[in-house]
């Protein structure tokens, strides 16, 4: 497929990049696990399991949220506004649609190894997925939502502070409001129907459900792919429109 350019592009940047790369993408969530889970964690009681094992999911799906997002926002934003690079593709023989493609599906192939690593440090410190199918499959929908929207916003915006502004009055919320760390049942009804809007909600309802080996929220699936359908659409339309690229 055409596309495979531009997963070999993604793949070649993130090799030689590999140490950074998985240093960076660490830091943050074990930062939140050590600190909520293994430190704040040890005054909630929760009766059949730790916060720690509550947390694990929360965090797996915000890890790759914004793996899944910054890694293709920031790399479609830089071709785009400072590079000068992204033309290469319009004008060369790859259909249109496939450069939306091959961009969504490299960051979220990102976005999993991401959360990945970040599991496979929560398994060591003693937390278990009871369905890994579901849960695996549930985050790469979540990266697959993310990094569509990463590629659309990226190829919307004018300047690197419009990209700033939308993960801070977006991404930013999403990854505190949306379950990550408590159970949203808890908000007001005005709150907790705007959050259930956003979906990260569902991705963290599905990841934490398959990991008490839970009932599968299947209306969760149906929205997230959706999201997914939708965004996909979105950013294979944006890219035909030559005024915006």
């Amino acid at each position: 497929m055409e596309m495979t350019a531009i997963l070999w592009r993604e793949w070649m940047f993130f090799k030689s990049r590999f140490t950074k790369i998985t240093s960076s993408q660490l830091i943050s969530p074990l930062l939140y696990l050590v600190t909520f889970g293994l430190g704040f964690g040890k005054v909630i009681d929760l009766g059949e399991y730790s916060y720690f094992h509550y947390l694990a999911p929360g965090i797996a799906a915000m890890t790759s949220m914004r793996s899944a997002y910054s890694g293709v926002s920031v790399r479609v934003s830089m071709s785009r506004l400072q590079e000068k690079s992204f033309e290469n593709y319009i004008i060369s023989p790859i259909k249109t649609k496939n450069i939306a493609l091959g961009y969504i599906v490299a960051g979220s192939l990102r976005g999993m190894y991401a959360a990945m690593l970040l599991m496979a440090v929560a398994f060591i410190a003693g937390s278990r997925i009871l369905n890994p199918g579901i849960f695996f499959l549930s985050m790469a929908m979540n990266t697959l939502v993310f990094s569509a929207l990463g590629f659309f916003t990226a190829a919307s915006i004018d300047t690197h502070y419009d990209l700033n502004r939308f993960s801070t009055y977006v991404i930013t919320p999403m990854s505190f409001l949306c379950g990550t760390f408590f159970d949203v049942d808890g908000l007001p009804a005005v709150m907790r129907n705007i959050i259930e809007i956003m979906p990260l909600t569902h991705s963290v309802r599905l990841m934490r459900a398959a990991a008490f080996g839970r009932n599968t929220y299947w209306f969760s699936v149906v929205v997230l792919l959706v999201y997914i359908l939708v965004l996909t659409i979105m950013s294979i339309r944006i890219c035909y429109d030559e005024g915006r690229i």
